[in-house]
């Protein structure tokens, strides 16, 4: 994927403000930055929930900036929310049919094969157990499984992962980290995860792309960003620089 020029604003607020970015095949992505630093307006563009204001976004080579959140989809791009955002009133396993009936191709799959994928993420990512569970009713770590199942039923290319840690306890963390790499590894698909979670980051990432003010300020390995003057400043903070061994 390759994002030139990208800019958002919604009204005087430049959300994104001319942001080249990139992403290479089987990479694993860390996108990090301040609160409102653009994060989650890039997965909405890149997802065609918001249009954009200036630049363009290409896939594969194809330009896909302009094209409706279905045909992104089925592209081959698929992605996780901030807060959790499951279809209510339904179990587990249907919440990730879903996800199987319209990604990639889901077009072309009877609802018995979709029920069949949707099975093979819900053991995947653990949740066999909650399976014909009412989604009402699962906790935090639970939903979040729920949505990253939900995304990989829909055969993604790009996996887009907005805070899939947040909230969850050090155990928790430490088991989706696991999957995160399993994920990239076992079925070559390119991850972009937006996380706060400095330890995930710093793990489990090929490359680290920063953001502040809606601006590219970074892009390089962990240890370089970790050793980038622009983004202690910014983000990181001396005290998080100190305890990865820089100093200034």
């Amino acid at each position: 994927m390759e994002g030139r020029s990208v800019s958002k604003h919604f009204g005087a607020l430049k959300a994104l403000d001319g942001a080249d970015f990139h992403l290479e095949k089987d990479e694993i992505v860390g996108l990090i930055g301040p609160n409102g630093a653009g994060k989650t307006t890039l997965i909405n563009l890149v997802t065609g929930v918001h249009a954009l204001t200036g630049g363009e976004i290409l896939f594969k080579g194809k330009k896909i900036s302009g094209m409706k959140p279905p045909a992104i989809s089925r592209f081959g791009i698929a992605r996780t929310f901030q807060i959790a955002k499951p279809f209510s009133d339904m179990t587990v396993r249907e919440n990730v049919l879903i996800g199987s009936l319209f990604g990639k191709n889901g077009a072309r799959r009877s609802t018995g094969i979709a029920l069949r994928e949707a099975d093979r993420w819900i053991e995947y990512v653990h949740l066999q157990d909650h399976r014909n569970g009412s989604v009402d009713q699962i906790n935090i770590s639970l939903r979040k499984k729920m949505d990253l199942a939900k995304a990989l039923a829909m055969e993604p290319d790009l996996l887009m992962l907005d805070e899939v840690m947040a909230g969850l306890n050090t155990k928790d963390i430490e088991e989706m980290m696991h999957l995160v790499t399993r994920i990239n590894q076992e079925f070559k698909i390119t991850v972009l995860v937006i996380e706060h979670v400095m330890k995930a980051v710093m793990s489990i990432c090929h490359r680290v792309i920063v953001l502040h003010h809606g601006r590219k300020i970074a892009d390089d390995t962990p240890q370089g960003i970790v050793n980038n003057d622009q983004v202690i400043d910014a983000y990181l903070g001396e005290r998080y620089a100190k305890s990865r061994g820089k100093s200034r």
